[in-house]
């Protein structure tokens, strides 16, 4: 997914830019730091103290340059317009945040102030139309059944949480003001691999990516992905 958003960065900024991120529902802060040491001035918000704790001591082994480029806040989401003025982010990322929201155009909306004109809001979401496909490849057949007409579903920490369909969220981003500008499937082969499974080889690892990538971009594939990413251009 790392490969997806810089494509969509490249194709919208001058090379070179350095642009001003917010990150919301940073976690322990992996993709805040990727993006600061490619240069770019990036504030990650998390409201889990312990995750914030966790991105602040990996933040502190980073060079001091990078260090500069980082500021984190432990607090809410849907609490921007109480941080920061609209308009004041190039890129705003909402990553694995929209299933523990259960209305997210609030949340979204919020987001979207947040960008300036031609800005990027890129979303990673638990995908709706495909949730029937984790229950029925491991052979749970009252499952699928029942994840077809179904936006909940418990993940694998055992929460039950809430899932997005496409068709919804495009909707809802043109009525913000973010129109969608590209899709992609996340996890199309791999969602079936246990959390403790070995990392193949270098070699197999890069067929492995190259696979999936090639699947969350290319229909039917990417439609029964685990995972959608959904970026949206401000107007």
């Amino acid at each position: 997914m790392a490969r997806q958003l810089d494509e969509q960065i490249a194709g919208r900024f001058p090379v070179g830019q350095r642009l001003r991120v917010l990150d919301v529902g940073m976690g322990q802060g992996t993709q805040a730091l990727r993006l600061a040491r490619a240069g770019h001035q990036v504030t990650g918000v998390e409201q889990d103290a312990r995750m914030v704790a966790a991105a602040r001591q990996a933040l502190a082994a980073e060079p001091e340059g990078v260090r500069a480029r980082v500021r984190l806040i432990e607090g809410d989401g849907r609490d921007t317009g109480v941080h920061f003025l609209p308009g004041s982010f190039d890129v705003v990322l909402c990553h694995g945040v929209l299933m523990y929201v259960e209305d997210p155009d609030a949340l979204l909306a919020g987001l979207a102030r947040m960008l300036a004109p031609g800005g990027l809001l890129s979303l990673l979401v638990r995908n709706a139309d495909g949730l029937a496909m984790r229950p029925g490849l491991a052979g749970d057949w009252v499952g699928a059944l029942g994840a077809f007409d179904s936006t909940q579903y418990t993940n694998r920490l055992g929460l039950d949480v809430r899932a997005d369909r496409l068709g919804t969220l495009t909707a809802t981003l043109a009525g913000i003001g973010a129109p969608l500008h590209a899709w992609y499937g996340v996890r199309v082969f791999t969602d079936q691999a246990a959390d403790a499974a070995a990392v193949p080889e270098r070699g197999e690892l890069q067929t492995l990516l190259a696979a999936e990538e090639r699947a969350g971009r290319t229909e039917p594939y990417r439609r029964v992905a685990a995972l959608l990413h959904l970026c949206g251009v401000r107007g």
